[in-house]
C-alpha cells in the first residue's frame, strides 16, 4: 500500500505546485489525520466546539514542519471531495499560527485545475471575508478541548507560503530521506 505522506512527492513542481492530500472536509466537524503507520485516513475526532471546517484540509506529502507534523495546507474548494483525495494546488498564501505554544502555520492553496481559481495567485486574491472565515475557525475550534488554545498569528503572501514549503521539504529530507 502507498504511504500518501513518505511515497508521494510533494508536489509535480513544488514549491509552485504542490499535492494536498485531504484530510477533513469543507463542511464537516469531523478531525481526520492520515496515519502513516496504517497508512490510511483515520478518524481522529469529533471537534468539540459548533464549528466546521470552511475548506478541505490536509497535508503536503513529503513535508514536516516546526509542530513536528507533516505541513498543513487548507484548499479553497467549492465543493468537498474526500478523505485521501489528491489535490494538485497551487500555494498562495501563509497563515501564521501557534497552537498550545507551537509554530503551527497553514498554506492556503487552490486547485491547479479548477477555473474558478484561475485569477488567484497571491494574499490579496483571497477576500477579506474568507480570510476572516479561516482565522476564525482557527481560533475557536478548539476552544471547548480542555486545555487546548490557538492563536492566529496573521497573514504572509505567497513567498512566504513558497519558503515555508521549502522549508517543511529541507526538514523533512533532514529527518526522513
Amino acid at each position: 500500500m502507498t504511504n500518501l505522506w513518505a511515497d508521494l512527492e510533494t508536489g509535480p513542481d513544488a514549491p509552485e505546485t504542490i499535492y494536498a492530500v485531504i484530510e477533513c472536509l469543507k463542511g464537516e466537524r469531523n478531525k481526520y489525520e492520515y496515519d502513516k503507520d496504517v497508512p490510511a485516513v483515520v478518524l481522529d475526532r469529533v471537534l468539540h466546539s459548533n464549528v466546521h471546517y470552511p475548506y478541505d484540509y490536509g497535508f503536503i506529502p513529503q513535508s514536516y514542519y516546526d509542530d513536528d507534523d507533516p505541513f498543513d495546507v487548507m484548499v479553497l474548494v467549492e465543493d468537498q471531495t474526500f478523505p485521501g483525495c489528491i489535490i494538485e494546488a497551487r500555494p498562495i498564501a501563509l497563515m501564521r499560527m501557534d497552537d498550545d505554544g507551537e509554530k503551527d502555520d497553514k498554506v492556503i492553496a487552490v486547485p491547479k485545475e479548477d477555473p474558478r481559481f484561475d485569477h488567484m495567485e497571491d494574499l490579496d486574491d483571497i477576500s477579506e471575508q474568507t480570510k476572516a472565515e479561516i482565522a476564525e475557525f482557527f481560533e475557536t475550534y478548539k476552544n471547548l478541548e480542555e486545555g487546548k488554545q490557538t492563536e492566529t498569528l496573521g497573514w504572509e503572501d505567497k513567498q512566504a507560503a513558497l519558503d515555508a514549503i521549502e522549508h517543511a521539504q529541507d526538514l523533512y529530507d533532514e529527518q526522513f530521506a
